[in-house]
């Protein structure tokens, strides 16, 4: 039989230059991604008494203690919008962009008996964590939204940029994209250096005190708000609040900045993602 003339149905072919990435076979595999957000989704909530609940319970009680140890206790200002709308805005958007990372940097360690045993894209698992992530977004954003319409409605204290909520497709994007960037860089790293996963928490702990989540730009020094700034998340997140909620800032150049970072970031992950990919089960 002449194997030259032999038609396969798939072929896998080796793919050696550096710069190769296989989007078309992502695409070939959506069926899969669709299955895996659908097991993220189902299995984290299977055997709980609440289910779904808690993802409408979890920020409204971190809520609750922010506004009592940041508004009470500590004082922080919140540019005179009400501390449970304040906090909850700051925390809606990285909560999804928290999430992404902390999922994404054990892609290779958590899903390395699946990955010997059958081929398929392995960016494949990484997307699917940002689609069923994207689904909890939704519905912390409608409890966002609820909150939001109450004081807009019964308050004078929420004056929205609504030209600018048109946008707002573009912010979800530009955090989703940082999410998967970092952790896909996370989990490469860690296939060789296994310090890195005990740093992930606490490393969302230190960024997330220099993000504007629990206080106003307003309240930093300015000598300190350039430093803020240099987080590509900042701009995203104040963005945010000033467009729902009249305050914060909006910068065209600091959201140029965050997409910059974000497309350099995306870019040399996707490389080292691809390379880590080939031999990563001879070092886990």
């Amino acid at each position: 039989m002449d194997l030259t003339t032999e038609k396969w149905d798939l072929e896998i072919k080796p793919q050696d230059k550096w710069y190769h990435q296989d989007f078309a076979s992502v695409w070939r595999y959506r069926e899969l991604l669709f299955i895996l957000v659908r097991r993220d989704f189902v299995a984290q909530y299977k055997q709980t008494i609440l289910g779904p609940l808690w993802l409408i319970i979890q920020p409204v009680v971190t809520t609750l203690i922010y506004s009592v140890i940041f508004g009470y206790v500590a004082r922080i200002g919140t540019d005179e919008i009400p501390r449970l709308l304040f906090y909850l805005s700051g925390l809606t958007l990285w909560a999804y962009f928290t999430d992404c990372i902390s999922k994404n940097s054990s892609t290779f360690l958590a899903n390395s008996s699946i990955f010997g045993k059958v081929y398929f894209p392995r960016l494949i698992v990484p997307l699917s964590i940002l689609v069923s992530n994207m689904i909890k977004l939704v519905i912390q954003m409608l409890l966002f939204l609820s909150v939001w319409l109450y004081y807009l409605i019964t308050t004078n204290t929420v004056f929205p940029h609504y030209l600018y909520i048109l946008f707002f497709p573009v912010l979800v994007l530009m955090m989703a994209g940082l999410g998967f960037s970092i952790g896909i860089l996370i989990s490469s790293l860690t296939t060789k250096y296994r310090d890195l996963t005990f740093l992930v928490g606490f490393g969302i702990q230190l960024l997330m005190y220099v993000t504007p989540i629990v206080y106003p730009m307003s309240a930093l020094p300015e000598r300190f708000r350039l430093i803020v700034f240099l987080n590509p998340v900042s701009s995203i997140i104040e963005a945010f609040k000033f467009m729902f909620l009249g305050t914060g800032t909006w910068n065209w150049w600091a959201l140029g900045y965050s997409f910059l970072f974000l497309v350099v970031l995306t870019f040399f992950s996707l490389i080292l993602f691809k390379r880590v990919e080939k031999t990563f089960m001879d070092t886990i």
